[in-house]
């Protein structure tokens, strides 16, 4: 392991939404499954959840969303990563989302959408997957 890149992961959480609970619970799943974890902290604009992920070179970015502004932000913090060329990370988020919604946040890039009460085994499984190799 000592030559294996450590997995960089950006965990934020838009809009105004202020329980973060569930969030805090996948960061440190993830940084204790090895990975190297960044969580923003609460209402961050999509700005500043792109400028973050610059910044800190993430490979991954999980969103935590659950007061039904997935459909206005989500759309808005990927449009915020491509205008800085962060157009290489994997997107996953979690949260209340109806099952109706999830083919239309896939469709603007997310791979991942996990809801309450899933394994956070089943989301580290995931990032290791699905995250994006970097050299």
């Amino acid at each position: 392991m000592a030559n294996e890149q450590r997995i960089r992961v950006l965990i934020a959480k838009p809009g105004l939404d202020g329980h973060d609970r569930g969030a805090k619970v996948v960061a440190r799943a993830l940084r204790d499954a090895g990975m190297e974890v960044i969580y923003t902290g609460i209402r961050q604009t999509p700005a500043m959840i792109a400028e973050a992920a610059l910044q800190e070179d993430a490979q991954v970015v999980g969103l935590s969303i659950l007061s039904g502004a997935h459909l206005e932000l989500f759309p808005r913090v990927v449009d915020e990563l491509k205008q800085r060329g962060v157009d290489d990370v994997l997107l996953f988020c979690g949260g209340i989302i109806p099952q109706e919604d999830i083919e239309k946040i896939k469709a603007i890039g997310f791979q991942g959408v996990f809801g309450p009460g899933t394994n956070t085994g089943d989301i580290i499984e995931f990032v290791k997957a699905h995250a994006p190799v970097r050299t």
